[in-house]
């Protein structure tokens, strides 16, 4: 199988940031927010300084009886901390589940009961403004982070406790548990082992690899994805300064950013969106970045073209990359400034050799094309082993022969590259590609800020639409944008922070059409 034949080597999380710290113990760690479980540590660490971090706080979960095997579910308020507490949690061998800060309570609580009462790890915040009380029912233990609360064991009461020895866990078993991103309903719970992990680890070397170790890389990738448990395991070992940022404000990233230069920029496409004003603002933030990297979605050409032509590096390249939270990364694309303008920003690239396989498999028989996509089916060493509480769910995605199907269409070229048109769910009938009418719209009004085309009441599709500062948008200049484009019904404008996002800020397309609909109704 092909899972096989990409080795059985695995990561070993609770360890990294001491091999990490043995091979590069002053690389520094720069936050853009005080760490809430240890604040006097401020906000420029280095990886020994982490290492002995996450060691005192698996101390302190083995002290509050955590034991190998167990599962630890890790909803707390947003930080870096969220991602150390993993790597503590692995530590004493237990399976770290990582719950985002922004699911609601009644969410988290659903969540629980698929987990056979494990120990939840909060703070005294979520317990007091949007945990349920239920959540004492549902599990095993209840810790706090930070703070205190009735009926809850706060860690810090187990400060200065002795020193435990890391917990050697088999390496094909649970590692992690992360959750999709709830785009089409419940968040699903995804399980990873050591082994798809190192597994993940592998594409995003290949990426880094014209990348120098001296560049720094800063990221702002959602705490609790995969991709961040994965993505600072390597910097870390790779020796890479590190810059983590909770907060993705442009005007916060041109500051921080202006103090120290990042040479790699890693991020969600949204943020990377966002983050195009910093091309001409005037401290230069995007200078010396050498590499841009976004995770697991296609990205707007507009995009790609603005953040390489504010880099002043003789060679920069923005590296996408293509994948869920089930696979990891599967496929991968580079941009320079030679191949930019005009790119297809639906091709997502070509396949890690010996790493990931994909196929596109018709849906009536006919030859896969542009005009007749069909489904984006793939193999990778980092596919998840499971959903927990959910595994008839999970068997259900892959085909009869054993390929996992990832709720795309789209077509592959004769020169290999895989091209994403659509999510399976989000497909309209009459528009060949949502995601390509959504590049287009970007491409021609540069003050859109996001678009999102979802179904409409009537015959024709609804364009949602954010521009930069809120401005009013100019409906001449929409009419001259939409010409030779499917017919669109008139756009809504909408405040980016009203629309409904998931963790990784992804827009809930379903959910906000759903919104629309309720609306005109009333």
């Amino acid at each position: 199988m092909f899972l096989q034949r990409v080795g059985n080597r695995g990561i070993r999380l609770g360890t990294v940031f001491d091999r990490a710290a043995a091979r590069h113990p002053a690389s520094p760690v720069y936050l853009d927010h005080d760490l809430d479980i240890a604040p006097q540590l401020g906000r420029r660490l280095t990886l020994t300084e982490i290492a002995d971090l996450v060691d005192d706080f698996a101390s302190r979960l083995w002290a509050a009886r955590v034991r190998p095997g167990e599962r630890v579910v890790i909803h707390k308020s947003d930080g870096f901390d969220i991602s150390l507490l993993a790597y503590s949690t692995a530590r004493v061998g237990a399976v770290p589940v990582l719950l985002s800060p922004k699911l609601d309570g009644p969410t988290v609580a659903r969540l629980l009961a698929r987990l056979d009462r494990p120990t939840l790890l909060t703070d005294a915040a979520k317990l007091a403004d949007s945990l349920p009380a239920e959540v004492f029912e549902l599990s095993a233990r209840v810790l706090t982070a930070v703070g205190e609360h009735p009926g809850a064991t706060p860690l810090a009461s187990l400060a200065g406790v002795e020193r435990v020895a890391p917990v050697t866990a088999p390496q094909d078993g649970p590692a992690l548990v992360t959750h999709t991103s709830g785009t089409t309903g419940l968040p699903k719970l995804a399980v990873q082992t050591g082994i798809t992990i190192q597994a993940r680890c592998r594409p995003q070397s290949v990426l880094l690899a014209p990348v120098g170790r001296h560049e720094p890389i800063a990221v702002h990738v959602s705490f609790v994805h995969s991709r961040m448990i994965s993505g600072t395991a390597l910097f870390a070992l790779r020796g890479h300064p590190m810059i983590v940022m909770r907060d993705d404000a442009p005007e916060h990233a041109a500051e921080l950013f202006s103090r120290i230069p990042p040479g790699v920029i890693e991020t969600h496409p949204n943020t990377l969106l966002a983050w195009e004003v910093l091309a001409d603002h005037p401290a230069r933030p995007l200078a010396r970045v050498r590499c841009f990297s976004n995770t697991f979605d296609a990205i707007h050409p507009r995009t790609v073209d603005t953040l390489l032509g504010a880099s002043r590096r003789r060679l920069p390249f923005f590296a996408q990359t293509y994948g869920q939270s089930e696979t990891g990364a599967i496929c991968a694309r580079t941009w320079t400034r030679r191949r930019r303008g005009g790119s297809d920003g639906r091709c997502v690239g070509r396949t890690f050799p010996g790493m990931s396989e994909v196929r596109v498999v018709s849906r009536d028989g006919r030859p896969v094309t542009a005009d007749s996509p069909g489904h984006i089916e793939a193999r990778s060493g980092g596919q998840i082993v499971t959903y927990l509480g959910e595994q008839e769910r999970f068997e259900g995605q892959f085909s009869a022969d054993g390929w996992w199907r990832m709720g795309d269409l789209g077509y592959r070229t004769r020169w290999g590259c895989v091209h994403l048109l659509d999510r399976e769910v989000d497909e309209i009938p009459g528009i060949s590609s949502t995601l390509a009418l959504e590049d287009a719209l970007f491409t021609r009004l540069p003050e859109l800020l996001e678009v999102i085309i979802v179904p409409g009441a009537g015959s024709a599709p609804v364009p949602v639409v954010c521009t930069r500062d809120d401005r009013p948008l100019d409906r001449l200049r929409w009419q001259r944008a939409v010409r030779g484009l499917p017919d669109l019904a008139p756009p809504v404008q909408r405040r980016l922070d009203e629309l409904p996002h998931t963790a990784t800020t992804k827009v809930k397309r379903l959910e906000l059409a759903r919104e629309l609909a309720t609306a005109e109704e009333h």
